[in-house]
Protein backbone atom coordinates (compact mmCIF):
# COMPACT_ATOMS: atom_id res chain seq x y z
CA UNK A 1 0.00 0.00 0.00
CA UNK A 2 1.05 3.85 -0.85
CA UNK A 3 -0.17 6.99 -0.45
CA UNK A 4 -1.31 8.64 -3.64
CA UNK A 5 2.11 10.59 -3.08
CA UNK A 6 4.28 7.35 -3.36
CA UNK A 7 2.45 5.14 -5.57
CA UNK A 8 4.36 3.06 -7.00
CA UNK A 9 4.84 2.46 -10.73
CA UNK A 10 2.73 -0.96 -10.45
CA UNK A 11 -0.29 1.35 -9.14
CA UNK A 12 -0.10 4.05 -12.07
CA UNK A 13 -0.05 0.92 -14.24
CA UNK A 14 -3.10 -0.46 -12.52
CA UNK A 15 -4.45 3.46 -12.76
CA UNK A 16 -4.34 3.43 -16.82
CA UNK A 17 -7.13 0.45 -17.17
CA UNK A 18 -9.87 2.27 -14.80
CA UNK A 19 -13.30 3.53 -16.71
CA UNK A 20 -15.42 3.30 -13.64
CA UNK A 21 -14.80 4.51 -10.09
CA UNK A 22 -16.78 3.45 -6.77
CA UNK A 23 -17.46 5.28 -4.41
CA UNK A 24 -18.60 4.17 -0.25
CA UNK A 25 -20.43 6.66 0.81
CA UNK A 26 -20.29 7.28 4.68
CA UNK A 27 -16.75 7.60 5.52
CA UNK A 28 -15.34 8.45 1.95
CA UNK A 29 -17.19 10.87 0.38
CA UNK A 30 -18.19 11.85 4.23
CA UNK A 31 -16.10 12.22 7.37
CA UNK A 32 -18.54 9.31 8.62
CA UNK A 33 -20.61 11.89 10.83
CA UNK A 34 -24.67 10.76 10.32
CA UNK A 35 -26.88 13.88 11.51
CA UNK A 36 -30.78 13.07 12.09
CA UNK A 37 -32.79 16.31 12.11
CA UNK A 38 -36.32 16.86 13.20
CA UNK A 39 -39.07 16.51 9.79
CA UNK A 40 -40.97 19.36 9.42
CA UNK A 41 -44.64 18.55 9.35
CA UNK A 42 -46.30 17.37 6.21
CA UNK A 43 -42.68 16.33 4.85
CA UNK A 44 -41.88 12.47 3.83
CA UNK A 45 -39.09 10.67 2.69
CA UNK A 46 -39.14 9.15 -0.81
CA UNK A 47 -36.91 6.71 0.90
CA UNK A 48 -39.73 5.71 3.69
CA UNK A 49 -40.76 2.13 1.99
CA UNK A 50 -37.24 1.38 1.40
CA UNK A 51 -36.25 1.68 4.91
CA UNK A 52 -39.27 0.25 6.62
CA UNK A 53 -38.53 -3.28 4.59
CA UNK A 54 -35.11 -2.89 5.87
CA UNK A 55 -35.95 -1.30 9.19
CA UNK A 56 -35.78 -5.04 11.51
CA UNK A 57 -32.05 -5.40 9.81
CA UNK A 58 -30.62 -2.31 11.58
CA UNK A 59 -27.72 -0.05 9.99
CA UNK A 60 -29.93 0.55 6.70
CA UNK A 61 -31.89 3.53 7.85
CA UNK A 62 -34.43 5.65 10.25
CA UNK A 63 -37.63 4.90 8.67
CA UNK A 64 -39.67 7.75 9.95
CA UNK A 65 -41.65 10.25 8.88
CA UNK A 66 -40.62 12.59 11.40
CA UNK A 67 -36.93 12.67 11.18
CA UNK A 68 -34.62 13.35 8.63
CA UNK A 69 -31.04 11.56 7.57
CA UNK A 70 -28.42 14.44 6.51
CA UNK A 71 -24.78 13.81 5.59
CA UNK A 72 -22.27 16.92 5.15
CA UNK A 73 -20.33 16.67 1.29
CA UNK A 74 -16.96 17.95 0.56
CA UNK A 75 -17.28 20.72 -2.87
CA UNK A 76 -13.98 19.24 -3.68
CA UNK A 77 -15.05 15.94 -4.28
CA UNK A 78 -18.12 17.63 -6.36
CA UNK A 79 -15.42 19.17 -8.59
CA UNK A 80 -13.58 15.72 -8.65
CA UNK A 81 -16.84 14.46 -10.08
CA UNK A 82 -17.12 16.72 -12.97
CA UNK A 83 -13.59 15.76 -13.70
CA UNK A 84 -13.69 12.29 -13.89
CA UNK A 85 -16.69 12.87 -16.46
CA UNK A 86 -14.47 15.04 -18.50
CA UNK A 87 -12.14 12.60 -18.18
CA UNK A 88 -14.36 9.36 -19.74
CA UNK A 89 -14.23 8.10 -16.27
CA UNK A 90 -17.66 7.05 -15.30
CA UNK A 91 -18.47 7.27 -11.45
CA UNK A 92 -20.81 5.35 -8.76
CA UNK A 93 -22.00 4.70 -5.22
CA UNK A 94 -22.17 1.88 -3.24
CA UNK A 95 -23.73 1.69 0.06
CA UNK A 96 -25.55 0.25 2.91
CA UNK A 97 -27.69 3.11 4.19
CA UNK A 98 -30.15 4.31 2.84
CA UNK A 99 -30.57 8.45 2.66
CA UNK A 100 -32.62 11.10 0.71
CA UNK A 101 -29.95 13.36 1.09
CA UNK A 102 -27.21 10.73 -0.82
CA UNK A 103 -30.03 10.82 -3.89
CA UNK A 104 -30.04 14.04 -4.31
CA UNK A 105 -26.41 14.53 -3.83
CA UNK A 106 -25.88 11.99 -6.31
CA UNK A 107 -27.97 13.53 -8.77
CA UNK A 108 -26.23 16.75 -8.15
CA UNK A 109 -23.43 15.05 -9.31
CA UNK A 110 -24.88 13.49 -12.23
CA UNK A 111 -23.58 9.66 -11.01
CA UNK A 112 -23.89 7.18 -13.36
CA UNK A 113 -24.49 4.01 -11.11
CA UNK A 114 -26.50 4.80 -7.67
CA UNK A 115 -27.08 1.90 -5.29
CA UNK A 116 -28.53 2.41 -1.50
CA UNK A 117 -29.27 -0.41 0.65
CA UNK A 118 -26.63 -2.82 -0.43
CA UNK A 119 -25.67 -4.98 2.30
CA UNK A 120 -23.90 -7.07 -0.31
CA UNK A 121 -21.70 -4.92 -2.33
CA UNK A 122 -19.99 -7.34 -4.22
CA UNK A 123 -23.10 -8.96 -5.92
CA UNK A 124 -23.74 -4.82 -7.03
CA UNK A 125 -20.34 -4.90 -8.36
CA UNK A 126 -21.22 -7.72 -10.33
CA UNK A 127 -24.69 -6.42 -11.98
CA UNK A 128 -22.41 -2.48 -12.60
CA UNK A 129 -19.88 -5.19 -14.78
CA UNK A 130 -23.32 -6.82 -16.35
CA UNK A 131 -24.72 -3.61 -17.19
CA UNK A 132 -21.50 -1.97 -18.15
CA UNK A 133 -19.69 -4.45 -19.69
CA UNK A 134 -16.51 -3.68 -18.18
CA UNK A 135 -13.71 -5.62 -16.95
CA UNK A 136 -13.19 -5.83 -12.98
CA UNK A 137 -9.58 -4.13 -13.70
CA UNK A 138 -11.37 -1.45 -15.35
CA UNK A 139 -13.45 -0.52 -11.99
CA UNK A 140 -11.32 1.14 -8.82
CA UNK A 141 -13.30 1.40 -5.55
CA UNK A 142 -12.82 3.57 -2.59
CA UNK A 143 -13.32 2.57 0.66
CA UNK A 144 -12.93 2.79 4.12
CA UNK A 145 -14.31 -0.27 6.57
CA UNK A 146 -14.63 -3.81 6.36
CA UNK A 147 -17.62 -3.72 4.73
CA UNK A 148 -15.98 -2.56 1.48
CA UNK A 149 -12.76 -5.26 1.38
CA UNK A 150 -14.84 -7.47 -1.04
CA UNK A 151 -14.97 -5.10 -3.65
CA UNK A 152 -11.67 -3.84 -2.91
CA UNK A 153 -10.01 -7.36 -3.59
CA UNK A 154 -12.37 -7.98 -6.79
CA UNK A 155 -11.36 -4.40 -8.83
CA UNK A 156 -8.28 -3.88 -10.03
CA UNK A 157 -7.45 -0.71 -8.09
CA UNK A 158 -8.23 -0.55 -4.61
CA UNK A 159 -8.36 2.74 -3.05
CA UNK A 160 -8.64 3.48 1.10
CA UNK A 161 -9.47 6.48 2.72
CA UNK A 162 -6.89 8.33 5.27
CA UNK A 163 -8.95 7.57 7.63
CA UNK A 164 -10.12 3.66 6.68
CA UNK A 165 -9.36 1.04 9.39
CA UNK A 166 -6.13 -0.96 9.11
CA UNK A 167 -7.68 -3.57 7.98
CA UNK A 168 -8.63 -1.77 4.38
CA UNK A 169 -5.73 -0.54 4.40
CA UNK A 170 -3.26 -3.40 4.72
CA UNK A 171 -5.53 -4.79 1.28
CA UNK A 172 -5.43 -1.39 -1.02
CA UNK A 173 -3.20 -0.42 -3.64
CA UNK A 174 -3.29 3.37 -2.77
CA UNK A 175 -4.54 5.43 0.37
CA UNK A 176 -5.44 9.18 -0.04
CA UNK A 177 -3.45 11.70 1.51
CA UNK A 178 -7.18 13.17 2.63
CA UNK A 179 -9.46 11.61 5.29
CA UNK A 180 -13.28 10.82 3.86
CA UNK A 181 -15.28 13.98 3.61
CA UNK A 182 -12.13 16.16 3.58
CA UNK A 183 -11.10 15.34 0.22
CA UNK A 184 -10.42 11.87 -0.17
CA UNK A 185 -12.35 11.64 -3.69
CA UNK A 186 -10.80 14.35 -4.99
CA UNK A 187 -7.22 12.70 -4.19
CA UNK A 188 -8.67 9.32 -6.02
CA UNK A 189 -9.62 10.87 -9.10
CA UNK A 190 -6.67 13.27 -9.95
CA UNK A 191 -4.57 10.10 -9.02
CA UNK A 192 -6.11 8.17 -11.41
CA UNK A 193 -6.45 11.09 -14.35
CA UNK A 194 -2.68 11.58 -13.90
CA UNK A 195 -1.71 8.19 -14.36
CA UNK A 196 -4.10 8.37 -17.83
CA UNK A 197 -2.02 11.65 -18.50
CA UNK A 198 -5.25 13.35 -18.82
CA UNK A 199 -5.19 15.49 -16.02
CA UNK A 200 -3.80 18.57 -17.13
CA UNK A 201 -6.20 18.71 -20.29
CA UNK A 202 -9.17 17.83 -18.24
CA UNK A 203 -8.49 20.37 -15.63
CA UNK A 204 -8.23 22.90 -18.79
CA UNK A 205 -11.48 21.86 -19.93
CA UNK A 206 -13.25 22.12 -16.75
CA UNK A 207 -12.17 25.58 -15.96
CA UNK A 208 -13.43 26.20 -20.03
CA UNK A 209 -16.28 24.94 -19.41
CA UNK A 210 -16.97 27.86 -16.95
CA UNK A 211 -14.92 30.90 -18.42
CA UNK A 212 -17.09 34.18 -18.96
CA UNK A 213 -14.94 34.74 -21.73
CA UNK A 214 -15.60 31.18 -23.14
CA UNK A 215 -16.13 31.47 -27.73
CA UNK A 216 -18.74 30.39 -28.79
CA UNK A 217 -18.91 27.98 -31.57
CA UNK A 218 -18.65 29.85 -35.07
CA UNK A 219 -17.52 32.70 -33.43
Amino acid sequence: MANVKQASDQFRARARNIKILLLDVDGVMTDGTIFFFPAPAGVESTTKLIAELKADAGGFAIASDGVLEAKGFNAHDGTAISLAHLGAIKVGIITKRISETVRLRARDLKMDYVYQGAHDKLSVFREILQKSGAKPEQVAYVGDDIIDLPVMRAVGLAIAVANAREDVKDEAHVITDHRGGEGAVRDAVEYILKAQGKYEDVVAEYIQQRSPNKKRKGK
